[in-house]
């Protein structure tokens, strides 16, 4: 039987006094992982070695000064600064920002130059990030700019997958945002994604609403009328398994998101809410619609139990597996798709 390649998993370090550099032992504790993937963590060995002691972890770290460096079945450590750093659980802190954006530009510079497969990004605080020279509501919005591509929230797990029109956007101006051209550009994301990604052909994609009840035929709002239903219809014509828009507040208590393989909401709360109620602990944060893979936990630093030890890693573990498998499905569709008019000559 042939050995699986193994994808080199880039990770970056999220926030230093939050959870990040835990569930990321707790992940790769599991030596098992290292059949799947060689993990790469963009940090310093003295940071990890703080952790590894300070969790009493019984991991082994690979350190290495050159991506060219790393070893398979090892959980490497490349060195992106070699200072010592003191770390304060649970603070929101300036500096433990700075290390963040650190990681995250050298694990970003690796992607894009195929020194890694795929990007697994453990969380970061969106205040202590913020900076001159780095401004950006958080990872999402970074990678959109550095990567080829129209980037996509895409919250996904084996029974729900939900992308947002409009993702960091404070509620009151999120009507504005939302535009014919902005539906079209997000559904043919989702629909993309759904069959290079996830392999699933034909899919069906339900729509949500922008107002209340989806503005009750323009009594609450004129955005659904105005601009949702008539988008939505001008995509149903070319042929696209598109619906709605459905009232939101029913949407999923009724089960009906069982329907569907995906669901794209009008705005953040709308879709996070009821995905993180059905899938959290197993939910995937995919940045999808862009020219290469990021996946990260359905959760933020969750600064109130860091450095305690009782963080749930399960959700960064399914962030590992899902870029990995995207990682295979991609390069299977690309397999597939590729000269399609001279495989099937040969075939007559």
């Amino acid at each position: 039987m042939k050995k699986e390649e193994q994808i080199r998993v880039g990770i970056s370090i999220g926030d230093l006094n939050g959870i990040g550099a835990e569930i990321i032992l707790k992940t790769f504790e599991d030596s098992r992982m290292l059949e799947f993937c060689t993990p790469i963590i963009f940090a310093s060995i003295k940071t990890m070695s703080f952790f590894k002691k300070h969790f009493n972890s019984g991991i082994n770290f690979h350190g290495i000064n050159d991506l060219n460096q790393a070893i398979e079945a090892k959980v490497n450590v490349l060195n992106v600064w070699k200072e010592t750093i003191d770390i304060a659980f649970g603070e929101e802190d300036l500096k433990a920002g700075e290390y963040a954006i650190k990681s995250l530009e050298r694990a970003t510079e690796a992607l894009k130059n195929d020194d890694i497969d795929v990007l697994v990004t453990a969380p970061i605080n969106k205040l202590t990030i913020q900076s001159e020279r780095f401004n950006f509501p958080g990872h999402t919005n970074y990678l959109a700019q550095e990567l080829g591509g129209k980037s996509l929230m895409f919250m996904v797990s084996d029974k729900l997958k939900v992308g947002l029109l409009t993702d960091h956007v404070p509620v009151k101006d999120v009507p504005q945002h939302i535009t014919a051209k902005l539906i079209e550009e997000k559904v043919q994301t989702v629909y993309e994604s759904l069959i290079k990604d996830f392999r699933i052909n034909g899919p069906k994609i339900a729509v949500l609403g922008i107002n209340p009840h989806a503005g009750d035929h323009g009594v609450i709002g004129k955005e659904d009328e105005e601009i949702l239903k008539p988008a939505l219809h001008k995509i149903r014509e070319r042929g696209k398994l598109v619906y709605g828009p459905y009232s939101a507040d029913s949407f999923f208590g009724s089960k009906n998101y069982q329907n569907f393989d995906a669901i794209i909401a009008s705005y953040h709360d709308q879709g996070l809410i009821p995905f993180k109620t059905i899938t959290f602990g197993e939910g995937v944060n995919y940045t999808a619609g862009l020219n290469k893979i990021r996946t990260s936990p359905d959760h933020g630093t969750a600064f109130e139990i860091a450095g305690k030890g009782t963080a749930d890693e399960g959700s960064f573990k399914a962030a590992v597996f899902t870029a990995i498998q995207i990682y295979r499905n991609r390069k299977e569709y690309q397999k597939l798709t590729k000269n399609p008019l001279k495989r099937a000559s040969k075939k007559m």
